[in-house]
């Protein structure tokens, strides 16, 4: 999917495609409200994803491909893993003193979490680490749960 050009679409939402859809012609089915429903996808990706298929001409250079031999292979999925931060979403605020923003991101994915770079009112839990800005303040204000380090830690080691 990512090697077909569409705008605004990389490796990461080829991945979510991929796992969502069974193949081209299924994708090319899809609506923008249908795409947007996909988690990782929004209004831009879904209107690029929708016009492309939308061209006659793209569409004819992938029938001239499938002719030609070339074959979609997708990645044979891992045999599921424990994902007990699945439905999750966490945002991170201020400094953290054990993790860098990219391995403490890292990790929430691992375990089937969501990072968010904001907060709003489907924002599970912000982490707040030294000097927060003002997510740790959008946070209170929303009700959102707030853990500091050593409650993120213990959450993961026990996930």
């Amino acid at each position: 999917i990512y090697a077909l050009g569409i705008r605004h679409v990389g490796e990461f939402v080829s991945r979510i495609l991929a796992e969502k859809y069974a193949g081209l012609a299924d994708l090319k089915k899809a609506s923008e409200e249908e795409l947007m429903e996909i988690q990782g996808i929004g209004p831009e990706v879904a209107k690029s994803i929708v016009d492309f298929f939308s061209v006659g001409q793209n569409l004819k250079t992938i029938e001239r491909m499938f002719q030609a031999g070339v074959t979609l292979v997708y990645p044979e999925k891992e045999e599921e893993k424990a994902q007990p931060l699945a439905g999750k979403t966490f945002v991170f605020t201020g400094a953290l003193r054990n993790y860098t923003r990219d391995e403490a991101k890292a990790l929430v994915e691992s375990l089937g979490g969501k990072v968010s770079s904001s907060v709003s009112r489907k924002t599970d839990f912000v982490v707040v680490g030294e000097e927060p800005g003002s997510k740790y303040d959008k946070a209170r204000q929303l009700g959102v749960t707030i853990l500091n380090e050593e409650e993120f830690d213990k959450l993961v080691r026990m996930a």
